[in-house]
């Protein structure tokens, strides 16, 4: 997916910053990924560490983290359930009928053919649920899978805060359902979909990695057509965009951040804890240096990145496309 803030880029020099702090023997290692998003990180460490512990606040980052992360063994036959989803007969739901031109909703968020299927297939995954003809491990694994490749047709600038005009060309491609793969392993793993100020005190380990949001854009916002796919919850959507009421992120305001952010760090039963951040966001380096410095031995480290583009034609000369990617570290005391 093509989502803000993903450190797909960056796993390299997120895994090589890891070992050099803590060693390349992790086997003992309980890692956590608070803000978790799409749960790259985790991943990476999935195959290496005793446990992955995994959050998001966000409901659609949960679906992902529990298919991704919580799936530890293989599932049978799981070629079979995606053939028959992508053999359903179309419905108009609760996609269609709110996010989808021809209903007359006024929003264009998939073509037509596309939202009758996406209804179709998270009717069948609930059906199936609710009859117990599947375990909850196949059916995030559904889920997730129908999360993925629903993003990739739809009809935005890869974030759901408006659609577009005219259906471009990845949109007018018919969805196809295909298998969100996970990594098998021999461990149990935990997700969460918790506020990560509040499950910080409620879970321990070695390694905490953090991704918060940097800036003021609420992943609420701009990614709520996938909450509510992965909810399929009913509810009246608001204005233009067909937004869902969504819970903000205290750390996407300035007035807030560096408190919150304070209180994590405090609460961390962790030794070693580790911040991704860029030179764009709320916190300068010099206050996540002045905060993480008071509860052990900080460092930092850094390199460029290619910044995120919603739009990348309109973007292609942009002065800015490249930004100053940092890794703070903490040994805590």
């Amino acid at each position: 997916m093509n989502y803000i803030g993903s450190k797909y880029k960056l796993s390299n020099f997120i895994k090589s910053a890891v070992h050099s702090v803590v060693g390349t023997d992790l086997s003992d290692k309980i890692f956590c990924d608070i803000f978790a998003g799409t749960g790259i990180v985790g991943r990476l460490f999935k195959n290496e560490v005793k446990k992955v512990i995994a959050n998001d606040i966000e409901f659609y980052s949960y679906v992902l983290n529990k298919n991704y992360i919580g799936n530890c063994k293989p599932i049978k036959n799981k070629e079979q359930y995606i053939d028959e989803l992508n053999n359903v007969t179309p419905a108009e739901g609760f996609i269609y009928k709110n996010y989808c031109l021809g209903s007359g909703s006024g929003r264009q968020y998939f073509s037509d053919k596309n939202g009758k299927k996406i209804d179709a297939i998270r009717q069948e995954i609930e059906n199936r649920k609710e009859e117990e003809t599947i375990n909850n491990n196949l059916y995030y694994f559904l889920l997730a899978s129908l999360l993925e490749n629903a993003d990739k047709v739809a009809n935005t600038a890869s974030v759901y805060g408006a659609f577009l005009k005219h259906l471009k060309k990845t949109a007018q491609k018919e969805l196809i359902l295909k298998p969100a793969n996970f990594t098998a392993t021999g461990n149990e793993h935990q997700v969460f979909n918790a506020d990560s100020n509040t499950l910080i005190k409620q879970i321990e380990g070695d390694i905490l990695y953090l991704d918060p949001p940097y800036n003021a854009r609420q992943y609420g916002a701009n990614y709520h057509l996938l909450n509510t796919l992965a909810k399929y919850d009913r509810f009246v959507p608001k204005g233009k965009t067909g937004l869902r009421e969504y819970r903000k992120s205290q750390y996407c305001s300035k007035l807030s951040v560096n408190k919150s952010f304070e209180e994590l760090i405090k609460n961390a039963h962790f030794k070693y804890i580790f911040l991704s951040y860029n030179n764009e966001g709320l916190m300068s380096v010099d206050n996540v240096k002045t905060i993480m410095s008071k509860y052990g031995k900080y460092d930092l480290i850094s390199t460029n990145y290619q910044r995120f583009r919603a739009d990348k034609e309109k973007n292609r000369n942009h002065k800015a496309n490249k930004t100053e990617e940092y890794l703070h570290i903490l040994e805590k005391n």
